[in-house]
């Protein structure tokens, strides 16, 4: 099979040997900064002519060749704006936007042989690349305010920079290097470098490689630093960092150094002092040196990721500095560390070739990282990681679809392309670094962990053997990783053909799933397996290959593997051992342990006490197993295995009874349990008590194995002084009383004891005598606490509001103890504010379940840029959380301006993660928010403005998927393009915004027995304020309107203008108690130009203008449309339900809602020539109204009209009332005399003129265009919106293209 990109991908004719990067100056106020690069390139033809860059966002002054020869240059980024198309722009489709965004990335893609920077070399250089000499390419640039690529870090308080602690550093998005300075910005492009910076005396620039001298300028004020990376090194790898760091050289590898912000010193030191350690296990386990000469570890302040390794040198967050007294953050620093130096090896020594060979460097890096894992903390903790993470990849590829690690052979079915990392969705990046870990753990299984090891030391030796020799065209390619090189390695290795493998995994997406259940067969001793596959799930794939399958049999564990060929496969598996009745004998285990077991609850005849499949999870896979609850129990008991114990715990979620209770008690108290075991078993055996709650006995689950274990001798109901020597107990001690906390009685409340008991928990807690902080401890009591609210029975008000004016005992105590540990954080804060975040997210339950208002201005001042960023996450999840519930535009507009201009790039990336996970509204739902202007807001974040941060650019795209799908979003209007074909007799392409007369004789034909009641004003007035709720305020100015073209005219013939669609409907419709509504749609023509058949509009004077509705009385919102009206931009701030805005019915002319249905035909007309040729029209809904259940009572009674205030100028009279009314007698005669006209076969001129005059007299228009005041109800205003989107006709006779 070959590869597509071997297919498509050219030749460059040049080849990078070095570069030279020199920042000269900067500037932190205004954060920028001046330098110039130097590439050195050797011509591989000798016709070669011009020469392609990467560069985004800096300013090039002026390219010279050789020092001497000025050079033309041409600058053109696509992707700054991806869709520029009007016509594409318009739908605002996703689908469009993949297809042009990855053009436009392709277009100066380097790995293409293309850049941004297009270099036309000049004459005088043609004799040199004539004969192949190099050439050095020299380019003066600067960079302000950059918005991606380099974070200038500048605190507000007074002092100097260095005083204030400001500094700058780099960071990595795939392929960001262009980003702060111009470069091949490309893995396959190695070169050796040399980095010079210049900056303030009481700044360190800290870089890639060797430092070889430091530099003072003449004047004394700065000072240059030189670095020199004789090894050859990707672009993307090159990184720097400057500001006023503290250095500490490592005691035991001077070699390693370490860089924090001032006043981190002391943490620093002990937060590294285990760092030697790593470097000996690697080099160890590879046999293979460190590849670099020196290592450099600097912790920044806003760090786009918690670290990021380049050559060299890696950046992390502050936030994983810690002291001696803290135990959590110690695991999580410890395995990014270890992480860091496994990426030197693989990932910034050895890189990938192309973006398709990426799983390789990331999945060895991850994989040598969870080896150390193994080392450092356990088989369990191993185990257990690499569980969690298959289970991870499992869910995430059975949701979303499949990953392909490698997408050159195939592409998965997402709404993303996969072929550049600059598309790929941030959420399916990270399961795809998880799935490249877990291939290469397959492949371990495969060839064996010895062999492997010896494939990654062959690999380090190729590429050290290539970077120490000099600059040749191939020279350095063996520091490429590709998937062939791979296998060719470990063909020469191993002498195994893996490519099988590599075809099945890496070249497919999904994963294997299982299902399988066992009889055992009592005559012939044998248990019976029938195992089935489901591959046509969604991502999932179809498995051939063996699976082992593991019987834990009276006489000892066996294993036996089969090979899966269909899709269901049984197979008999003879037993080693027979039943024993009263027989007692140790049973041996799979360990080699034997243990005593009570056999009484499993079935006499069989000798099977559980089965297991993949027990060394070899498969990336799914299993569902099916066996007796009796066969959990005694798995959860005596295996030791902490995956199988793990999966009897999810398998006894299913069977609630006493036997389940004992064998999770006893796992519980088991002190050679694993920790995350009798966590996972004491949050079981929560669910298993709220399901028992009815036969439960005896105090609350778990009160009495917390006490004692950690209960006072003296008193068992007082907790001991805190002592977290005993780690395991440490990790109980948190996670008891949260499962606790889960438990309910049989009012679905929880238990005020365990409310007692957990208070008592704050109440007696002492750390006085403790050598660890108990931060964490503290914030898990608050999150148990947070657990046990249930919802108030409140009552809502006429608004939509939940008032709860009197809190129960156990909710006021609640509430007091988390005020008061919030108040006690302000004056003695704790590591990493663990208990503010806690006590902020319990605020937001309190208040999600009615015990306090539904407020967001405590979660808005905590998010604000310069709190503590763990802080202003949780506070940012909290207010996601309340635009979810409470359907908030002004929040949601703010979340938006914080993922486009927060400072903090990490956060920004969060909150539109929190986003995409908890979006306000789902594909297909109605909301009040689905308008068109968060459309347009989300467009213009994805197309334009987050241009130079692809990750948050893609983030910003699962937002948007989430909420409108990969087309067209229902919300806006319809197309100019838009046209539907008839399917009847011909196809005859029309416009459904024009009613022919056969149409309109068939609305009335079918009208004739429902007498007319005028109703058309309170339709009008009702779309009106659908449409105030769904979409922004736009002038009158503004047209809104497309050209209308006559129905009988040719589909691209010159259209008729200002025509308006209105719609009527009977007002038994309006009041909900009548039968089905019935559409009549009628024409009406401006004062125009317009021609008909030959006959001028214009001179029909009778016809009352639509446009010239400004003079028509004010219409006050409804309480529920208030909060959603007003503008993005609106002053008072969006969705504020302060005051009732209103609305004159003037802005009928002017709303843009999705509610319009305003077609045309004319592709070719644009929105600028349209807003220069035609005023505003009205156009009512193409759609009757329909039931919206569920917003307010649906009840007989609720049709009240809502009449609002009439102006003193129009007074409303009795002679208006009764001509809106009209006469049903008079409407049938009417109505007749129509039909009977339309039977001829040729039209009357005149009887145009008069229909248009007895349409707008019976519509209640008075002479000067003032239309009834009637309003409808607000069961009747609500009950139009769930069908105004639909654009198109609903009848059978026609197909939407």
């Amino acid at each position: 099979m070959m590869k597509q990109e071997e297919l498509i991908e050219p030749r460059r004719s040049y080849k990078l040997a070095h570069q030279v990067l020199c920042i000269k100056a900067i500037n932190f106020n205004k954060q920028s900064l001046i330098g110039y690069v130097e590439l050195t390139i050797y011509p591989l033809r000798a016709d070669l002519r011009e020469i392609k860059i990467n560069s985004k966002q800096s300013r090039i002054y002026r390219i010279l060749v050789n020092g001497s020869w000025e050079c033309k240059f041409w600058y053109s980024d696509p992707t700054l704006e991806a869709v520029q198309k009007e016509e594409q722009t318009r739908t605002r489709s996703l689908d469009n936007f993949e297809k042009e965004y990855l053009s436009g990335l392709n277009s100066v893609n380097p790995d293409f042989g293309n850049g941004e920077v297009f270099i036309k070399l000049p004459p005088e250089a043609i004799p040199t690349i004539a004969d192949l000499q190099p050439l050095r390419i020299n380019i003066e640039f600067s960079l302000e305010q950059p918005e991606g690529g380099l974070h200038f870090v500048v605190p507000g308080n007074e002092g100097s920079m260095a005083e204030r602690g400001a500094h700058m550093f780099s960071y990595r998005v795939e392929n960001s290097a262009r980003l702060w300075f111009p470069c091949i910005d490309c893995y396959a492009e190695p070169c050796t470098w040399k980095l010079e910076f210049t900056c303030d005396l009481s700044m360190t620039a800290v870089s890639c490689g060797d430092l070889l001298e430091m530099v003072y300028t003449s004047d004394r004020r700065q000072k240059t630093y030189h670095y020199y990376l004789s090894t050859p090194t990707s672009a993307p790898n090159i990184a720097v960092a400057i500001g006023p760091f503290e250095m500490l050289v490592d005691p035991n590898m001077h070699e390693v150094t370490h860089f924090c912000l001032p006043h981190l010193k002391s943490i620093l030191k002990h937060t590294t002092s285990y760092l030697h350690e790593s470097f000996e296990f690697f080099e160890e386990l590879m046999s293979s040196r460190y590849p670099y000469s020196c290592y450099k570890q600097v912790f920044v302040d806003e760090a786009y990721e918690d670290a990021q390794s380049f050559a060299t040198m890696t950046i992390f967050s502050t936030n994983l500095l810690h002291s001696s007294r803290i135990i959590d953050q110690t695991i999580i620093t410890r395995k990014y560390m270890a992480s860091a130096i496994a990426q030197q090896f693989f990932g910034c020594f050895i890189v990938m070739q192309t973006w398709c060979d990426a799983w390789l460097p990331k999945g060895i890096s991850a994989f040598l990282g969870e080896l150390f894992v193994k080392k450092t903390f356990g088989n369990n903790e191993y185990k257990h990681g690499i569980a969690q993470c298959l289970r991870e990849v499992e869910q995430y590829e059975a949701l979303s679809g499949g990953i392909v690690l490698d997408p050159s052979y195939s592409k998965p079915a997402t709404y993303f392309s996969c072929m550049q990392p600059q598309t790929i969705s941030p959420t399916y990046m990270e399961m795809y670094h998880k799935k490249a870990l877990l291939i290469v753990r397959m492949l371990e299984a495969r060839i064996g962990a010895t062999l492997l090891l010896q494939v990654f030391n062959k690999l380090q030796a190729l590429a050290f053997t290539a970077s120490q020799q000099k600059f040749m065209a191939t020279a350095w390619n063996n520091m490429l990783l590709s998937t062939n090189s791979f296998l060719k390695v470990i063909f020469t290795v191993t002498g195994k053909d893996i490519q099988p493998f590599i075809d099945q995994w890496v070249c497919q997406s999904g994963c294997a799933r299982f299902v399988g259940n066992f009889v055992f067969n009592r005559k012939r001793n044998v248990v019976e397996i029938e195992i089935r596959q489901d591959y046509t799930a969604k991502g999932s794939l179809r498995y051939v290959g063996p699976l082992e399958v593991t019987i834990q049999e009276l006489d000892g564990s066996f294993n036996h593997t089969f090979n899966i060929e269909e899709n269901k496969t049984k197979f008999e598996i003879t037993c080693h051992s027979k039943s024993r009745r009263n027989k007692k004998k140790k049973i041996p285990l799979l360990t080699g342990e034997e243990v005593d077991m009570d056999l009484s609850a499993m079935d006499a005849d069989s000798p099977v006490l559980w089965l297991r499949m993949d027990k060394d999870l070899n498969l990336l896979r799914s299993i569902t197993w099916e066996q007796p609850d009796y066969m959990s129990q005694y798995q959860l008991r005596y295996e030791r295995d902490v995956v199988a114990q793990c999966e009897a715990i999810q398998a006894l979620k299913a069977f609630p009874s006493a036997a389940t209770r004992k064998a999770l008690t006893d796992v519980l108290e088991c002190e050679q349990s694993y920790y995350k075991v009798r966590i996972e078993a004491a949050m079981c055996l929560a669910k298993i008590a709220n399901m028992m709650v009815s036969t439960w006995a005896g105090p609350p689950a778990m009160l009495t194995i917390f006490r004692k274990l950690f209960g006072s001798h003296s008193c068992p109901s007082i907790v001991r002084q805190n002592n977290f020597t005993n780690l395991q107990h440490y990790f109980l001690i948190k996670a008891i009383p949260q499962a606790m906390a889960q438990l309910r009685n049989l009012h679905n409340i929880c238990p005020p004891e365990v409310v007692r008991f957990l208070l008592d928990l704050f109440k007696y807690n002492d750390n006085s005598k403790n050598k660890y902080s108990d931060n964490y401890y503290r914030a898990a009591l608050v999150d148990a606490l947070a657990a046990t609210v249930t919802p108030a029975v409140t009552t809502v008000t006429l608004t939509g509001q939940s008032v709860n004016t009197d809190l129960s005992s156990d909710t006021k105590a609640i509430l007091e103890e988390v005020t008061r540990c919030l108040n006690l954080e302000k004056l003695l804060p704790c590591y990493g504010h663990t208990v503010t975040v806690s006590c902020l997210r319990a605020i937001r339950i309190l208040q999600k379940f009615g015990h306090l208002p539904s407020d967001p201005s405590i979660f808005r001042s905590y998010a604000q840029h310069g709190v503590y960023q763990d802080v202003r996450l949780v506070a940012i999840e909290s207010l996601v959380d309340f635009i979810k519930t409470d359907v908030n535009v002004s929040e949601l507009y703010w979340l938006l301006e914080v993922v486009d201009r927060d400072p903090d790039r990490f956060v920004s990336y969060e909150t539109i993660r929190m986003l995409s996970a908890k979006p306000p509204f789902n594909r297909g739902e109605d909301s009040l928010l689905n308008t068109e202007a968060l459309v347009n807001r989300l467009w213009k974040l994805i197309n334009c403005s987050l241009a130079s941060d692809s990750k948050i650019r893609c983030g910003v795209v699962d937002f948007y998927f989430a909420m409108f799908g990969k087309y067209r979003p229902a919300c806006l209007h319809v197309p100019d393009s838009f046209m539907v074909f008839s399917n009847v007799k011909e196809k005859k392409p029309i416009n459904p915004a024009i009613v022919s007369e056969t149409m309109t004789d068939m609305f009335e034909d079918d009208d004739e027995d429902i007498p007319s009641l005028g109703a058309t004003t309170s339709l009008q007035t009702s779309s009106l304020l659908l449409d105030s709720a769904a979409s922004p305020i736009i002038s009158m100015d503004t047209p809104t309107g497309g050209i209308k073209r006559r129905a009988e005219s040719p589909p691209f013939a010159p259209p008729s203008k200002f025509t308006s669609l209105m719609k009527q409907e009977s007002s038994s419709s309006l009041h909900g108690d009548g039968p089905a509504p019935v559409k009549k749609l009628k024409i009406m023509f401006g004062r125009c130009s317009s021609v008909e058949e030959g006959v001028n509009v214009t001179t029909s004077k009778s016809v009352a203008p639509v446009t010239k509705v400004e003079r028509l009385p004010p219409v006050l919102l409804p309480e529920f449309l208030r909060f959603s009206w007003g503008g993005v931009d609106s002053p008072e701030g969006r969705g504020s339900r302060a005051e009732a805005p209103v609305l004159p019915l003037a802005m009928a002319g002017g709303l843009d809602s999705c509610s319009q249905s305003r077609l045309s035909e004319d592709s070719n007309s644009s929105q600028g020539d349209s807003s220069q040729s035609r005023p505003p029209t009205t156009v009512a809904p193409a759609s009757g109204p329909t039931s919206f259940h569920g917003l307010f009572p649906s009840s007989a009674s609720s049709s009240a009209n809502v009449l609002p205030p009439t102006p003193s100028s129009q007074p409303t009279t009795d002679t208006q009332v009764g001509d809106m009314t009209g006469d049903s007698t008079r409407h049938r005669l009417k109505k007749k005399k129509k039909k009977n006209k339309h039977k001829h076969k040729h039209k009357h001129k005149h009887d145009r003129a008069d229909r248009g005059r007895e349409r707008s007299g019976d519509r209640g228009w008075g002479e000067r265009g003032v239309a009834s005041p009637m309003v409808p109800s607000v069961q009747s205003v609500t009950s139009m919106s769930s069908n105004t989107r639909d654009s198109a006709p609903s009848s059978p006779d026609f197909e939407v293209i």
